[in-house]
């Protein structure tokens, strides 16, 4: 019976540490492992050289819904919702799974990262808690992250119909950029 639990506290410490080195914070490590908290801000400051960062988790789902972050969020949670349903993965490992492919999509396309782990990890906890849910664009077909019970009969994705403002803020930089 010993051997069984040594090695589920080593999966732990396994996961904690492939949780902090993509940059997870301290609350998404208590909730995911049986680690004390001690345990836990000793691996992080051994994994990353400093103290956790304090402060809240993010809290509104309003983020995943505005323009951009709704793309990243959307490519996220459809990875990890394919590697739940189609892979038979167990939560954590597609999440991890989920999280590295997104990075390795978004190197590909030399984009930088919107979404970053624990905002993945809060994207997932809302749609466990049935707040945010995937819906289908009438244009592309593709899923796309919304709040729970929005009506989908008319819904549009901010690719298929992005706002007015949308990139022209990345644009400027790079204009100022080139003449810098």
């Amino acid at each position: 019976m010993a051997d069984k639990s040594l090695v589920t506290e080593m999966h732990q410490v396994q996961m904690a540490i492939e949780l902090i080195e993509l940059g997870a914070r301290l609350q998404v490590l208590e909730t995911e492992t049986d680690l004390s908290r001690a345990r836990l801000i000793k691996l992080y400051k051994e994994v990353r050289g400093m103290s956790p960062p304090k402060g809240m988790l993010p809290f509104s789902t309003d983020w995943f819904i505005t323009w951009l972050p709704n793309i990243h969020s959307s490519l996220f949670y459809n990875i990890y919702q394919r590697l739940i349903e189609d892979h038979d993965c167990e939560r954590m490992g597609a999440f991890v799974r989920a999280f590295r492919l997104y990075l390795e999509q978004l190197s590909l396309e030399s984009a930088e990262p919107v979404l970053g782990l624990t905002r993945a990890w809060t994207l997932v906890r809302f749609f466990e808690s049935d707040l945010l849910e995937l819906c289908e664009c009438t244009s592309c077909q593709a899923s796309f992250v919304v709040h729970a019970h929005t009506p989908a009969q008319s819904f549009v994705c901010g690719i298929c119909q992005p706002p007015s403002r949308a990139g022209k803020t990345l644009k400027k930089a790079k204009k100022r950029a080139s003449k810098g």
